[in-house]
């Protein structure tokens, strides 16, 4: 069958209102006095509690992306506004009640369906897209999901943010992990475009307040800016609204942000594994690794370009490749076709090919990642500064090519690098500047009498491709660890992590101790906490 993984081509009272314990005004001198305002803020409906006898409780706690985890918590707290979610972590607080917070559903661990969480922020209903005229930014609410987001500013600006390609995604957990997709090469990373964020805090004393933190170089909370370039979701506070514009962009607002191409030009190649040798397989994956390897700069003729290379295991069928550029250069066709024929070199092997193009948004916001009922899964992440050695290929090929294993298996190797590697690694929170390919490691299965061993097999697969560096992609020449927002619980556990680089170290780098400061002054009683969160 055709692959169906998500990120297959190219991650009060009830019915009653809640009295806001917090006081709204400037972040800082001179900034505007809108923080807790939206666009709908005046005419928002109450927040909502939803308790277990409450017949939407199953929806809003099964409506994770991984049916691994399901939480049980006491109340989903269905909030609308800034306000209410700014009295909602007060209740939560004052009863010493856990709290986890739910954008789009796609976290791909535990760390919001925990059984520890007692009170479940969904914040899915505060969705606005606008302009905002007094900071001169685009005001996006947490809860927006891609595609929304994508579509509002395309059709009302003629601009865009360069985030991931799953159109279902939640902006609130995205950016906070940096945010990358298919536009990164050409635009940076989603937090490059990142002026603001709202967020709602808890102090010493105990008391929730909103704050807002810019970039700009004068802001006190500057650091708490900062801290939302990559620092990872549900670690200083809640987040209910950020603005994107470019830096150093000025004029209208179709100015300041990036403009998406008009069109695209697709590309898919597709070997059947009853086909593939492992000299074939070696040779694809070598030849994919040595061309980002090789074009890793910004700018230049491949700068729109986009790919994912898909490493299927035998039980999905086949191995493939899917590229897309901007489809309204001259040379869209010669420059796909000289890049696929480079990651085909001397591959003998009999393959299909596609190619088409379409309008940007159209294609943008097609998806191709339900999974249908196969929705249990298991991930893991790597940075690639080049590509994959002999011996790891040698070791994606054994495990992707046994014929016994029947699991829905992928290894997706993005295109990364070009203009998201032109910051340095402290500019913001999220340090991997220097890499060429992202990896994303998952395999999906339907029965959960299965877990475990679903989950022992992909634990296998990592741990092998990275024998040589105790079972994990250390800061080496060749890794630069991982990306928190493919996180892995399992880094924690030496039995998976044999390297002696502690898990914060392959997510966050030099930037932890950082992250760790700002942590201390915003979050002093570690009310917003996880599997993976950063401690003091």
């Amino acid at each position: 069958m055709s692959a169906l993984t998500r990120r297959g081509f190219l991650g009060a009272g009830a019915g009653g209102t809640v009295a806001a314990l917090t006081t709204v005004g400037p972040a800082y001198a001179g900034a505007p006095d809108t923080a807790g305002e939206t666009g709908r803020a005046a005419g928002a409906p109450p927040a909502v509690t939803v308790t277990p006898d409450d017949f939407r409780y199953g929806d809003l706690t099964a409506r994770g992306y991984n049916g691994r985890f399901v939480g049980k918590p006491d109340s989903v707290r269905i909030v609308h506004t800034t306000e209410q979610v700014t009295a909602a972590v007060a209740e939560a607080v004052r009863d010493g009640a856990r709290i986890a917070v739910r954008s789009g559903g796609h976290c791909l661990d535990g760390l919001v369906d925990d059984g520890q969480v007692r009170m479940l922020l969904d914040v899915s209903e505060m969705d606005a897209v606008y302009f905002d005229e007094e900071r001169q930014a685009f005001a996006v609410e947490a809860g927006a999901q891609l595609g929304h987001v994508y579509r509002t500013l395309y059709l009302d600006w003629g601009v865009t943010i360069p985030g991931g390609t799953c159109p279902t995604v939640g902006v609130g957990g995205h950016v906070q992990g940096g945010g990358y997709g298919a536009l990164c090469r050409q635009y940076g990373a989603v937090v490059d475009h990142l002026y603001g964020v709202e967020v709602v805090v808890v102090d010493g004393a105990g008391e929730a307040r909103a704050v807002i933190a810019t970039s700009d170089a004068d802001d006190p909370h500057r650091d708490l800016w900062w801290a939302h370039t990559g620092g990872g979701g549900g670690n200083f506070g809640v987040v209910t609204k950020y603005w994107f514009r470019t830096p150093g962009a000025t004029g209208n607002p179709g100015d300041l942000l990036p403009r998406p191409p008009g069109a695209l030009l697709k590309a898919s190649v597709s070997w059947k594994w009853s086909d593939l040798t492992e000299e074939a397989f070696t040779r694809i994956v070598r030849n994919h690794g040595q061309w980002h390897t090789d074009n890793d700069g910004d700018g230049g003729p491949y700068a729109s370009l986009n790919s994912v290379l898909l490493l299927h295991n035998a039980a999905l069928g086949t191995v493939g490749l899917n590229v897309q550029v901007d489809g309204t250069l001259a040379n869209a066709a010669d420059l796909v076709d000289d890049y696929i024929g480079a990651v085909t070199v001397g591959v003998d092997v009999a393959h299909t090919r596609t190619r088409a193009t379409g309008p940007w948004l159209k294609e943008t916001l097609k998806n191709p990642y339900e999974t249908g009922a196969y929705d249990r899964s298991k991930s893991k992440g790597a940075y690639l500064r080049r590509g994959y050695s002999e011996d790891q290929i040698a070791a994606l090929y054994r495990r992707l090519s046994d014929p016994g294993y029947d699991g829905h298996a992928s290894v997706l190797l993005y295109t990364y690098g070009g203009r998201a590697n032109v910051p340095a690694p402290a500019d913001t929170a999220m340090p991997q500047r220097d890499s060429v390919l992202k990896a994303n490691f998952i395999t999906y299965w339907a029965d959960p009498a299965d877990d475990a061993r679903h989950v022992d097999w992909m634990r296998g697969l990592y741990k092998e491709t990275y024998a040589a560096t105790g079972g994990v992609p250390v800061i080496d020449g060749d890794s630069d660890g991982s990306y928190i927002n493919y996180p892995d619980t399992d880094l924690k556990d030496p039995e998976w992590n044999a390297s002696g680089i502690p898990w914060q170290t392959l997510y966050y780098k030099d930037n932890y101790p950082r992250l760790q400061r700002i942590k201390g002054e915003w979050d002093p009683g570690n009310v917003f906490r996880h599997a993976l969160s950063i401690t003091c």
